[in-house]
């Protein structure tokens, strides 16, 4: 394996469910460390490394978010299963039968979020999609008391078990957790290329907290640093499985990343959306462009930042997000973080203000 995917394998496989990131964020750490001139932290968890180009020279925020969907125990039963609530928008459909682990203060536990056999369903209930307040999962637990010796109790959080493996010869990564690992690679990515290159301004790289549950984290991360400038890097959705035939969007795996045009939480500043879309086409990069009615990234958060911050998504289609196994292309990973770097290295305090006044 390559250093890159190295990482990615590390980042994907280590467990971290919004509120309970801390895991995630210690590997983060370590990454962005040798990268960085100084570690800013919040206090809910979010983790950024500081690069300096010119001491007086613009804030530009690079930020992935560190955590998974997943879910958390609520309640144990008489009989020693696991009821849940959802960390993160699931389709249930995709949940059942599927391994998850469940981390205790007395170690880890593999479970299965059970269901009836087909053989018991009525014929209507075989066309419904099942409800997560009416799933469980089974640790084995012979019952309540034997669920608690396990040191398992309400509140500890649930996350879905896959390992990291690549596809068509390492053009595709197939792992959890792309969303949003995929964008604290890229976050670190960033700040490799701009080692050895001069950029005109302060560079805080890393992620945020507790995105899938409202961009909360986003929030605090823009309060602390008040960019000028700021990149949310994330999964989009990829269009190029069966089903989507007649879809108007056309946002494929390894066709090149992706920037959103509109979400449910932003329409992104015109003047830097020309400036990324300018500098693809100078590097011969093509990138793809989606507009997404629901669902939101952390810029919904970045722009309001201060008295505003022209805020953009960077990212890159992703096949079964929100799922135990989600599919992306490097290509794209790749290009992502070349293009911010690109762009970051343009930000000087003239097209700042230029973008400012837009």
């Amino acid at each position: 394996m390559t250093d890159v995917v190295k990482m990615m394998k590390n980042l994907t496989e280590v467990d971290g469910v919004p509120g309970f990131e801390r895991e995630v964020r210690q590997m983060m750490n370590d990454y962005l460390e040798p990268l960085s001139d100084e570690i800013v932290r919040d206090r809910l968890g979010g983790i950024l490394g500081k690069k300096v180009g010119e001491a007086d020279g613009p804030k530009i925020l690079v930020a992935g978010h560190l955590d998974e969907v997943g879910w958390m125990v609520t309640y144990i039963t008489e009989k020693g299963f696991l009821k849940i609530q959802a960390l993160g928008g699931w389709w249930p459909h995709v949940m059942l039968g599927q391994k998850v682990r469940i981390k205790t203060r007395k170690g880890d536990h593999i479970g299965i979020i059970g269901s009836k056999a087909p053989h018991v369903l009525a014929p209507d209930d075989r066309n419904k999609v099942m409800q997560i307040k009416d799933m469980f999962i089974d640790i084995g637990a012979r019952d309540r008391a034997h669920a608690q010796e396990m040191g398992l109790r309400a509140g500890d959080p649930v996350i879905p078990v896959s390992e990291f493996f690549e596809m068509r010869d390492g053009e595709l990564w197939a792992a959890k957790a792309l969303d949003n690992r995929a964008g604290c690679g890229v976050a670190v990515e960033v700040l490799r290329h701009l080692q050895d290159e001069q950029h005109p301004n302060i560079v805080y790289s890393g992620a945020t907290v507790q995105e899938e549950v409202g961009l909360r984290g986003a929030q605090v991360m823009g309060q602390l640093v008040q960019p000028d400038i700021a990149f949310a890097v994330d999964v989009g959705l990829a269009y190029d499985t069966p089903g989507f035939e007649i879809y108007p969007a056309s946002c494929n795996v390894g066709d090149g990343p992706l920037t959103m045009v509109f979400d449910a939480s932003m329409i992104p500043h015109v003047g830097l959306r020309d400036l990324v879309m300018d500098t693809a086409e100078e590097l011969g990069i093509h990138l793809q462009t989606d507009a997404l009615a629901g669902g939101g990234t952390d810029a919904g958060k970045f722009h309001l930042s201060n008295i505003g911050c022209p805020s953009i998504v960077i990212g890159f289609a992703t096949r079964y997000i929100h799922s135990h196994t989600a599919v992306m292309s490097r290509k794209d990973f790749e290009q992502a973080a070349a293009l911010i770097a690109a762009v970051i290295k343009k930000l000087d305090k003239k097209t700042v203000e230029e973008l400012h006044n837009y």
